[in-house]
């Protein structure tokens, strides 16, 4: 099946879904029939990339499903997609939280809070929208984040890396909280800056590509061919790589992260920690270090520098937050320190652990933003302080919570633990004084993530519970449907990674050995029978 166009067909059914739902959206009579066909779409779109993911060979060639034909023949420009083990986890992961979220804002009350944050004043009125126009956005994000993922030209990338800012702007624009409006802009500004950034080095590549084969082309297969000086080497990775620290988020780059994710809707808001950050983080294994590998290993100390600020910034952020949606936003950044850390270490231990910390983050992380969303959704507030007691009201709904803190903590058992064991143990063969300070940070991370389900769920019951007592309630049938999914995995992959590691091992080592040319000093994952990376060498 290695033939079949699976990538093709997974950016029209999305496409082809919203374009529907904005049709039948238009007729508020036909707003459930709009909805049913915008998950409809979701759920079809999941069972493609199921099939792909089983039809993917770890032992077969680097890049599979592979399409491509002609786009802009005059510069070369070709629409081009393909997968290896990274991409196609990645777009497994779009493909299970798309529904998710869908159900999980399925009725008009639980897109947003319509609170503003703590100690201020509401700058204007709560969102009126309409849900099935917000899930026609979330079908076209839908589209962007599949192709950002598979793209193997280089300028298809970066044209789907800007285009994906449009549906996430008006995701929060129109759909967010009080100030959602400069929260959407804030984000929008960010990003497209760093894209700007990164088309100078597209450029570069474009023109030394000419040089140097004669055509110029934005093939990622044929630009990894090229030899680079260390000054253009330099000079194109930072163009690259300020603009994946700012979408990862990167400290200092990471300012827009808490006032975007606190301001989102929480569809919006779960597709923008669970799966738009993470192009950050595989654009630096799919592009920096294939691309430029000898300025990726000299910026190297630097990026770890930047990691273990942003796992102990973010951390005492997130202890002292006041704010719950902006609470799990620091959680994130801290998060995204450890992955960061995992790649630029240059070991396959670590760079395996990256990418799977990546696919649970969004697991993990998505199950505790879900249930943050549940919770402002009964009590109406984002302020931590005004929730206490929750266990007594609702058991099922803290129980839970007390689940999707653990596995943020990573708790043996759980997913989270497995990836963040893998990026401390490989690191620590190459960069064991920044590993041994990164693990410091754990302990931190047990005391935000414990502090604040005591503060939400433990004690006597507060003002604010006591007063909304009848509309708390636990969990209905549909919220459960929504969160057990993400239970499952979380303990599916915490007692056993093999499936989802024997997928991404063999990426990650073409990636380091053959792109990098490292050698791996730390002990290796055991790999799938008969491994190979056909199709990777230069």
């Amino acid at each position: 099946m290695n033939n079949f166009p699976f990538l093709i067909l997974l950016l029209l059914i999305p496409l082809a879904g919203s374009i529907l739902v904005g049709y039948l959206g238009r007729d508020r009579s036909n707003e459930t029939l709009a909805k049913q066909t915008a998950l409809a779409t979701a759920v079809l779109e999941f069972v493609v990339a199921i099939i792909m993911l089983i039809a993917y060979k770890p032992d077969g060639p680097r890049l599979q499903f592979t399409t491509s034909f002609g786009w802009i023949d005059s510069l070369g420009v070709k629409f081009s997609v393909g997968v290896d083990g990274i991409a196609i986890v990645m777009i497994g992961l779009v493909g299970l939280l798309v529904p998710i979220v869908m159900i999980a804002s399925w009725h008009r009350d639980s897109l947003g809070d319509d609170t503003n944050e703590p100690g201020s004043e509401d700058e204007i009125a709560p969102p009126k929208g309409s849900v099935s126009r917000m899930f026609a956005w979330i079908l076209l994000l839908e589209v962007f984040m599949v192709g950002v993922f598979a793209a193997t030209d280089v300028f298809l990338f970066y044209v789907l890396f800007e285009v994906m800012l449009v549906p996430m702007y008006f995701i929060i624009g129109a759909y967010g909280s009080a100030k959602r409006r400069a929260a959407a802009m804030k984000f929008f500004i960010y990003s497209l800056v760093g894209g700007l950034v990164m088309l100078a080095s597209v450029i570069g590549l474009y023109v030394i590509s000419r040089q140097q084969l004669g055509n110029a082309t934005f093939s990622w297969d044929a630009l990894r061919q090229l030899d680079l000086s260390h000054t253009q080497q330099m000079w194109l990775f930072l163009g690259f790589f300020v603009a994946f620290a700012i979408k990862a988020p990167l400290v200092p780059f990471h300012t827009w992260l808490p006032k975007a994710g606190a301001e989102a809707p929480i569809a919006g808001g779960l597709l923008l920690i669970g799966i738009l950050d993470k192009v950050g983080t595989f654009g630096f294994l799919r592009y920096c270090l294939p691309l430029f590998p000898w300025a990726s290993q000299k910026i190297a100390p630097l990026v770890l520098v930047l990691a273990v600020i942003g796992i102990f910034y973010a951390s005492f952020q997130a202890i002292g937050e006041k704010d719950i949606k902006r609470f799990v936003t620091y959680t994130s950044i801290a998060h995204f320190g450890f992955i960061a850390l995992g790649i630029f270490a240059f070991t396959t231990t670590a760079g395996v652990g990256a990418v799977l910390y990546m696919v649970n983050h969004g697991i993990a992380t998505g199950l505790l933003f879900l249930i943050v969303g549940m919770v402002i959704r009964r009590g109406g507030s984002r302020n931590i302080a005004d929730y206490g007691g929750l266990f007594r009201v609702a058991p099922i709904l803290s129980g839970l919570f007390l689940l999707a803190s653990l596995a943020a903590l990573a708790l043996p058992g759980t997913n989270s633990f497995v990836s963040e064991f893998l990026v401390l143990i490989g690191a620590y063969a190459t960069v064991p004084v920044f590993t041994i300070i990164a693990s410091v940070g754990i302990v931190f991370s047990a005391i935000y993530a414990l502090w604040i389900f005591q503060r939400a769920a433990t004690g006597p019951e507060s003002a604010l519970v006591v007063a909304r007592k009848k509309v708390f309630g636990d969990l209905n049938k549909r919220e459960i449907g929504v969160l057990t999914p993400l239970v499952i995995l979380i303990f599916a992959i915490g007692i056993y990674p093999k499936p989802v590691l024997d997928i991404i091992t063999p990426s990650v080592e073409a990636t380091l050995q053959i792109d990098v040319g490292v050698h791996d000093p730390a002990p290796t994952i055991a790999k799938p029978a008969a491994l190979s990376i056909n199709g990777g060498a230069k």
